[in-house]
């Protein structure tokens, strides 16, 4: 007889469930267990939210009091302030700004506003707007193509300016009429002297002829000088031109090769511009061009094997054009006055055409530099901004 056989079957029950209640209590013990665990690691994720909820909450209070203050300071700025998105429709804009431009521009096409509203002026991003002077800034606002127009209104600025450089120019001509005085005394008492020859009854025909010619030779330069300081009094019309830089050059080349010609001076023109362009007044830059090319033809003049170079390049936006000569040189000290008013180093010089020329060239957002050596000759590079074909304002 086996021994489970010898267990009487209530007692081999009892062992059996007794065996189950201790798997029981032994799972109980490890659920309860796991429920305090889960518990405390609930009651810790709790104590972690609340934490982080109450910072996001501190995050969220300043960048509402950040709003705010940015808001009341865009209400408050006294330039106006628009907001493009992508496809550059107007998405916001501060009071100064719907003051300038309408009330109801939210929402409208930026490019049909520029359109119909601002008009190009003689100044890189700077616009006429209705009876303002209104200088615009541009900045991109997010990797979604958005953009940032800050809008100046700079009317008075504007004016203010004007007026600053006309004042300098009316001192100047001021403190030079005693020299004027003397340079418009001398082409007219000469021409008036030769003039004077005229009315003597036994004068040849041939000595009649010369001093006809001698006078109206004084009267021109009498004439030239009066322009001169008409031009520089009352500055240049920049104007609106879309100038080929190659034509510019072209232009100016054409017209003083033959000078060189007739002095016996060689010319030369190196020209690498491209399809770039200038924005201003053609006239203007051609009369500064052409007038460095004079200086540097009177400066080689009686100077055996002369040369007077036109070089023009493009370095980045600028158009860069020397104007380069083999001529005699200006003293150091010379160099430093060349370009004030009347200052000349010529007898029958006026002293107005350099200073007129970085007018010209100040006027177009651009400068004049000058080097020279003493013996060797000159050069003066003109720079220029500028653009290239098919560029256009927006």
């Amino acid at each position: 007889m086996t021994q489970a056989a010898q267990i009487p079957a209530p007692e081999m029950k009892a062992q059996e469930l007794q065996r189950a209640f201790d798997v029981f209590n032994q799972v109980s013990l490890e659920l309860t267990q796991a429920y305090e665990g889960l518990q405390a690691r609930v009651e810790s994720l709790t104590a972690e939210l609340a934490v982080a909820n109450g910072e996001l909450r501190r995050q969220y209070q300043e960048k509402e009091a950040l709003s705010e203050r940015l808001s009341l300071l865009l209400n408050a700025l006294p330039a106006g302030v628009v907001v493009l998105d992508s496809a550059a429709q107007i998405s916001e804009a501060n009071p100064v700004a719907r003051q300038m431009l309408g009330q109801a521009i939210i929402g409208s096409d930026w490019q049909a506003l520029v359109r119909s509203r601002l008009v190009a002026s003689d100044a890189p991003d700077e616009w006429q707007l209705d009876a303002r002077r209104v200088a615009i800034a541009e900045s991109p606002l997010d990797s979604a193509g958005g953009r940032l127009l800050l809008i100046h209104d700079i009317t008075v600025a504007h004016q203010l300016k004007a007026d600053v450089e006309r004042h300098q120019r009316l001192a100047a001509m001021g403190e030079m009429a005693a020299s004027l005085a003397h340079q418009l005394r001398t082409p007219l008492a000469t021409a008036l002297l030769y003039s004077a020859n005229l009315a003597q009854p036994e004068l040849s025909d041939a000595a009649r002829t010369r001093f006809a010619g001698k006078a109206t030779e004084q009267l021109k330069r009498l004439e030239r000088l009066i322009q001169d300081v008409l031009l520089f009094a009352r500055g240049e019309s920049i104007g609106r031109d879309v100038i080929p830089a190659a034509s510019l050059i072209t232009e100016v080349g054409q017209t003083i090769a033959p000078l060189c010609r007739e002095k016996g001076v060689n010319f030369r023109v190196a020209c690498e511009v491209g399809g770039s362009i200038i924005i201003g007044s053609r006239k203007a830059l051609g009369g500064a061009l052409l007038n460095l090319l004079e200086n540097a033809l009177q400066a080689c003049e009686g100077r055996a094997g002369a040369e007077v170079c036109l070089d023009a390049a493009i370095v980045g936006r600028e158009l860069r054009v020397g104007v380069r000569d083999t001529g005699g040189g200006i003293a150091p000290d010379a160099q430093a006055r060349i370009f004030e008013p009347f200052f000349t180093t010529r007898g029958q010089g006026t002293g107005l055409g350099l200073a007129i020329a970085l007018g010209v060239a100040r006027a177009h957002g651009g400068s004049i530099e000058v080097s020279s050596v003493p013996g060797q000759g000159s050069e003066f590079i003109l720079h220029l901004p500028c653009g290239v074909a098919g560029d256009k304002k927006e």
